[in-house]
């Protein structure tokens, strides 16, 4: 009988441990109500050609058409954000290096998929979309969170859109809970382990497990794992938000669309926002 209470002890105690673990921000949320009703565009509204993933071009259709976009922010050599997913250049410009072994000027002699559009300044982002439409902003951390964060805080302070941060880097997250807590944040993941990624800290963060140090106001997940045990929790009895990435077809948004709040879509046009479940 000992051993039995023991053991039911230890159960217990390791379910609210796991509980408060993956725990997002509870008390003192940001207004979500100006996110909803838009559907966001990955990395603008964009395809090979003349609209390349996270130009100003793709950016600005998208914002043209009504769409919520999100897009991700890289920092150069000369600390200067810029709007581009990859470490490497290569991908995108046909560059062999790395972007942050550039500064911005240096960055402008490549071009985007062979098209005239090159690496745009977060700044010249903001003048251009202006608050038309929600953004959701991704962070792109390389042992940088601090200086990332503070940096691009800097600019947005000054713009009068909506918008939300987001990262795969838990330390970009806090850096938002501890001096911007009024900013909605994100935490980015998906299921690791499906992906044949698997470490410890891919684990932990494939599971959300180590949330309550960035206590996040939403948990953006690949749509695919929709299923994953703690990303149901922390919508289901947390109440966060959450956001589906990235769903790629009208029949894979209506397959998600009880599942998520909030749906970044690409590859097709969503005939409209799905009802929340």
């Amino acid at each position: 009988m000992f051993f039995v209470s023991t053991f039911l002890i230890f159960c217990c105690v390791t379910v609210m441990l796991y509980l408060i673990s993956i725990m997002p921000r509870v008390y003192g949320r940001p207004d979500y109500k100006p996110f909803y009703g838009h559907m966001y565009a990955h990395r603008g509204l964009h395809n090979m050609t003349p609209y390349p993933e996270n130009s100003f071009a793709a950016i600005k259709r998208a914002a043209d058409l009504g769409y919520g976009i999100e897009f991700d922010v890289h920092l150069t050599k000369d600390n200067i954000p810029v709007v581009f997913h990859d470490d490497s250049l290569w991908r995108i410009c046909g560059v062999k290096g790395y972007l942050r072994d550039y500064t911005f000027d240096e960055l402008q002699q490549f071009r985007l998929l062979g098209t005239d559009e090159k690496i745009p300044r977060l700044k010249d982002i903001l003048d251009m979309v202006d608050g038309r439409v929600p953004l959701i902003i991704e962070y792109k951390v390389e042992k940088n969170a601090s200086r990332l964060c503070g940096i691009c805080d800097r600019i947005l302070a000054d713009y009068n859109g909506i918008y939300c941060i987001e990262s795969f880097h838990p330390l970009a997250v806090r850096w938002y809970r501890k001096h911007r807590p009024n900013i909605v944040r994100g935490q980015l993941s998906e299921d690791f382990t499906r992906e044949k990624r698997i470490s410890i800290p891919y684990f932990l963060l494939s599971h959300l497990i180590g949330n309550c140090y960035a206590a996040p106001d939403f948990v953006a997940y690949n749509c695919k794992h929709k299923n994953e045990l703690s990303r149901n929790i922390c919508r289901r009895l947390y109440k966060s938000l959450s956001v589906a990435w990235t769903v790629r077809s009208q029949e894979e948004l209506q397959k998600v669309s009880k599942s998520f709040d909030l749906f970044i879509f690409e590859d097709f046009v969503p005939a409209q926002p799905p009802m929340a479940g």
